[in-house]
């Protein structure tokens, strides 16, 4: 079965469809140290990009990264400053692209992912809905190492590259008739409309 609760879903709205969409990751900055002490009184600050659901989850994730790379954990560290990161121009599409490391059934792998979006954000969520269908990878089993914005030309994977088209076009399925003016607008109509052409 599925955890409800792990997929971001509200687990008590059986009813209300509209609370079960995925919570959209945000980018936060995490600075973080070693508790000074006798032996070293000004410790060495860290610092993270992690992509989280909310602030709780991103402390949680800086720790687990912390405890597996410095040997610093929770109870013998503290945490400086936290903040979230916003997208400069949310306005334009991007390319990104991702390095990661996941778990799988058989063993550990390396991977490098390209997606095109608007923000990080939007693409970091397109990666984990890929991982989840293509690999089955869950996100507790997802390390994103590194994202980055790829010029066009320094793009590799062929999904991304077939939008690199000045002269792209999308046909429209489903266009709609419209009134040419307000005055021939009706609230019935003796035919259904014709929607494809």
């Amino acid at each position: 079965g599925i955890n409800a609760e792990y997929m971001g879903f509200h687990p008590c709205a059986s009813e209300n469809l509209s609370l079960y969409l995925p919570t959209m990751v945000h980018q936060y900055v995490v600075l973080g140290r070693r508790k000074p002490s006798a032996q070293n009184p000004s410790p060495t600050v860290f610092r993270m990009k992690i992509f989280a659901p909310n602030t709780v989850v991103a402390k949680s994730r800086f720790w687990y990264y912390m405890s597996k790379t410095h040997k610093v954990k929770r109870a013998n560290g503290e945490l400086v400053e936290i903040h979230e990161v916003f997208e400069k121009n949310a306005n334009q599409i991007k390319n990104f692209g991702m390095w990661l490391r996941y778990d799988s059934r058989s063993g550990t792998h390396n991977m490098y992912k390209e997606y095109r979006g608007l923000t990080v954000n939007n693409a970091v969520d397109q990666m984990y809905a890929d991982m989840a269908s293509r690999h089955r990878a869950r996100r507790s089993s997802i390390q994103l190492i590194r994202t980055a914005t790829v010029p066009a030309k320094e793009c590799k994977r062929a999904n991304t590259l077939q939008f690199h088209n000045n002269d792209i076009k999308f046909r429209m399925l489903h266009r709609l008739p419209r009134p040419s003016s307000k005055e021939y607008r009706k609230t019935f109509k003796a035919t259904k409309p014709c929607c494809f052409f």
